[in-house]
């Protein structure tokens, strides 16, 4: 099987990974159906991961039920804040990205400083 590519479609990975899920399906001898049942989901939702169409709710229950949930490690892996972050954050645990408001106004000093 080729690797994905930063040049390749998303349909194509997609279509690509949809593949690999039905090789690890049946290198375990099941069927659609059985890993539908065995995963909480159904037959045509692993027909659908298999051809590269399926929530991500819906890819995880397939993963863990095949086994290879801890690949996703690999290619989704866990970014550690840098230290820079981590002082400016001051403890805060980030929620969103933050933009520059575009209507946003300086404090004047004497507000600042409540008179």
């Amino acid at each position: 099987m080729k690797s994905l590519s930063i040049y390749d479609s998303p349909h194509s990975i997609a279509a690509s990974l949809g593949k690999r899920l039905k090789r690890q399906r049946l290198n375990r001898d099941m069927t659609q159906a059985e890993l539908g049942e065995r995963s909480g989901t159904s037959r045509n939702i692993v027909k659908n991961a298999e051809n590269g169409k399926v929530s991500l709710i819906n890819l995880v229950a397939i993963l863990q039920e095949l086994g290879v949930l801890e690949h996703l490690d690999v290619f989704l892996y866990e970014p550690e804040i840098s230290p820079l972050q981590l002082v400016k954050l001051k403890g805060k645990v980030r929620q969103r990205a933050g933009g520059t408001r575009k209507n946003a106004k300086e404090p004047v000093i004497g507000e600042l400083l409540d008179w």
